[in-house]
């Protein structure tokens, strides 16, 4: 089997926190206009995941903010780290095996192996590897997993969730996997915010700004979203993405981890009681934001479901990467939304108040077919 990419070869992370179960496609052009690569996916002459946007980067003004941010939501970002990292390993054991979801996942996946290895002693193998949304996860990752690993040991992990469409997939893919002779592997996805309400591992269900989603590859170890092209990709070959060396001189994705990392002895007890408040009540998903998002679907008249993104992460991601169309915010002068306000009127988005939004703030994709 083809081994892992690890950095410094492979993005700026250290190789001890994250092994990337991916083909390295750093050489290849895959990047097309922002405006015509759009007009190619919502015309269903290509897939998203077959190339990759052009990364956009913020100016300086946008840069100082994001550093303001991560220092004012560096406590409270740890202290979900914490969360989900204890919960995870009181109902599933210390030998466990992280395996993130790149690359919105990975950030996330090295903050919760930090967490075990800074309060229990725990030296967690982490993996990254690819899922895409209707193609499934990398079942050449699963099987490189099954061939190292208990199947049983293995915890998925991921950013947050919007509507959980995410969720979803996983779930579907493991059993299809499954059902197709392969390894089982448990679906349960682990999250560090859950404001859809479609997870049952999680750190918060609040709705709140997540630093590593501010930015793109320069907080994500400078590697790109993940690629699935049949030009590019064999089959049993792992699903491929970019190192961004080029961008190293803006790379803060190490500062992130390690301001975040800071703060974990400072909420230590504070965690204890949020895991115990989380395990007595009832985790059941309700599947709420996917409820809310269709209602703003038809209230908008989308054509589909997918030009809908839901929550801080998922609405910061369509400003910096996709065709905005318009904003919406429960409060337009939330003190968490500055750098989506900042980033809308850069791209000359309007920007709504919607006071019974179900979520602090949504991005609606324009339809340019």
């Amino acid at each position: 089997m083809t081994a892992p990419l690890t950095g410094p070869d492979f993005g700026s992370y250290p190789a001890t926190d994250v092994r990337w179960l991916l083909k390295d496609l750093s050489g290849v052009d895959l990047e097309a206009d922002v405006a015509e690569r759009e007009r190619r996916i919502q015309s269903g002459r290509a897939h998203y995941a077959e190339s990759l946007p052009i990364e956009y980067q913020p100016d300086a003004q946008y840069r100082e903010l994001f550093d303001k941010v991560l220092v004012e939501s560096a406590e409270r970002l740890a202290r979900a780290v914490g969360v989900v990292t204890e919960l995870i390993l009181e109902e599933r054991g210390h030998d466990i095996t992280l395996v993130s979801l790149a690359r919105a996942g990975t950030p996330i996946g090295i903050l919760m192996r930090r967490w075990a290895m800074c309060m229990h002693g725990l030296d967690l193998p982490h993996y990254a590897v690819s899922i895409v949304r209707d193609r499934g996860i990398d079942t050449a990752a699963l099987d490189y997993l099954a061939a190292h690993h208990d199947p049983a040991s293995v915890v998925f992990v991921d950013g947050w969730t919007g509507k959980g469409a995410i969720t979803r997939e996983l779930d579907a893919a493991l059993a299809a996997y499954a059902a197709s002779g392969g390894a089982v592997f448990d679906p349960d996805l682990a999250v560090l915010a859950d404001p859809g309400s479609c997870a049952r591992t999680y750190g918060t269900r609040d709705d709140f700004l997540i630093a590593s989603a501010c930015l793109n590859s320069t907080v994500s170890g400078l590697v790109s979203r993940t690629v699935l092209n049949d030009a590019l990709i064999a089959p049993g070959e792992f699903h491929g993405a970019k190192f961004y060396r080029e961008l190293a001189a803006a790379d803060v994705s190490n500062d992130l981890l390690d301001t975040i990392g800071a703060c974990f002895p400072d909420v230590q007890a504070t965690v204890e009681g949020d895991v115990a408040a989380i395990r007595s009540g009832d985790r059941t998903p309700t599947w709420a934001g996917w409820a809310s998002v269709e209602e703003i679907r038809a209230r908008y008249d989308i054509s589909t479901i997918n030009y809908v993104k839901p929550g801080v992460g998922e609405t910061t991601r369509v400003l910096l990467r996709r065709v905005p169309w318009k904003v919406l915010v429960r409060d337009l002068d939330a003190p968490e939304h500055a750098h989506i306000r900042l980033l809308a009127d850069a791209r000359g988005v309007p920007v709504e108040v919607v006071p019974d939004l179900a979520y602090s703030c949504m991005g609606l994709i324009k339809d340019v077919t």
